[in-house]
């Protein structure tokens, strides 16, 4: 079974392949399942998966343009380009969205009567499925690789099962009482949570690009390796943190005494650079070495071990130099 083979296997440009093949093998499926029983619910979900398609295509793209390394116009890499595809992916399931939600209320004020549901809801059923298993594989990929894209079209295919939920809810309903608006209700109640999804992947994505810090647990494992080099002769501050993609960055000052050789001073630093990216794969450790008594930024609160001025106080005077 796929779930059995090795994560290093399982890499995000493989499971976007098989994300793909999946997306063309549920469009049939649920085409033809609104085809036989002129559904919009079904409608819906089969639009839906079209979408499942286009952000796969897209994540591809630029997961194969995150990997390529560094070159002297990207210094730094190219694995931002990954936030664009989930930013990508979450403007398609808004856009998506509004059509179900315009189709739906049409068909809300106008039932139609319904035909072979017993295909329609085992066709829906069948690609929820293939859809279910493919987003379990993807999310534990993801974690391990670190990969927003991946975790992106995890998330959409995990919305696209229960959008078909709802809608074999519906569909259900409609067998059960007759009521045919019952249909119609399904698929905006479906267009609203697909919306909510897309703005998150949204949401997700202009974080990303905006160099967020790293998760915090990630933090922690960067505290616990800098705590276990503290001592009374080195100490450490200003640590920021920023991820990009699938890597994570930490920059910080370390201080130790003016009397080390420099010699010294850089053994040590390379000893934390070593044991940072050690305890946080992907990491890229930037460490800016200097005399215990001097700091980097004059009047830093940081600096002068007193809490933050609060940026939202009008009253607070600016440092004077």
């Amino acid at each position: 079974m796929i779930s059995l083979l090795p994560v290093q296997w399982l890499t995000p440009k493989r499971l976007l392949w098989a994300s793909i093949a999946v997306a063309v093998t549920t469009i049939a499926l649920k085409t033809l399942a609104w085809y036989v029983t002129d559904s919009v619910g079904l409608l819906s979900d089969a639009m839906e998966s079209f979408v499942n398609l286009a952000s796969a295509i897209f994540a591809l793209m630029m997961v194969t343009i995150a990997q390529r390394p560094a070159d002297a116009a990207h210094p730094y890499g190219h694995h931002k380009a990954e936030y664009f595809s989930s930013g990508f992916e979450g403007i398609l399931i808004v856009g998506v969205a509004m059509g179900i939600i315009w189709a739906a209320v049409s068909r809300l004020f106008e039932p139609q009567p319904l035909q072979e549901l017993g295909w329609g809801l085992g066709l829906s059923v069948l690609s929820s499925a293939l859809n279910g298993l493919l987003a379990w594989v993807m999310f534990s990929s993801a974690k391990a690789h670190r990969s927003i894209a991946l975790e992106a079209d995890a998330r959409h295919l995990v919305t696209d099962v229960w959008t078909s939920a709802g809608v074999v809810l519906g569909l259900i309903g409609v067998v059960l009482t007759g009521w045919l608006w019952l249909d119609a209700v399904a698929a905006i109640g479906v267009a609203l949570n697909i919306l909510w999804e897309g703005g998150h992947l949204m949401w997700r994505s202009s974080q990303g690009l905006m160099d967020e810090a790293v998760e915090p647990e990630v933090l922690r494992e960067i505290q616990k390796t800098l705590d276990s080099f503290d001592q009374q002769s080195i100490r450490f501050d200003h640590v920021i943190t920023r991820r990009s993609g699938q890597r994570r960055f930490v920059d910080l000052h370390m201080h130790m005494p003016s009397n080390w050789t420099l010699g010294r001073a850089a053994e040590v630093r390379s000893s934390v650079e070593k044991a940072l990216m050690g305890a946080v794969p992907g990491l890229r450790a930037t460490i800016q070495m200097l005399p215990s008594d001097v700091e980097a930024h004059f009047d830093d609160p940081r600096d002068l071990n007193v809490p933050c001025p609060d940026p939202q106080s009008e009253s607070q005077e600016p440092p004077r130099s």
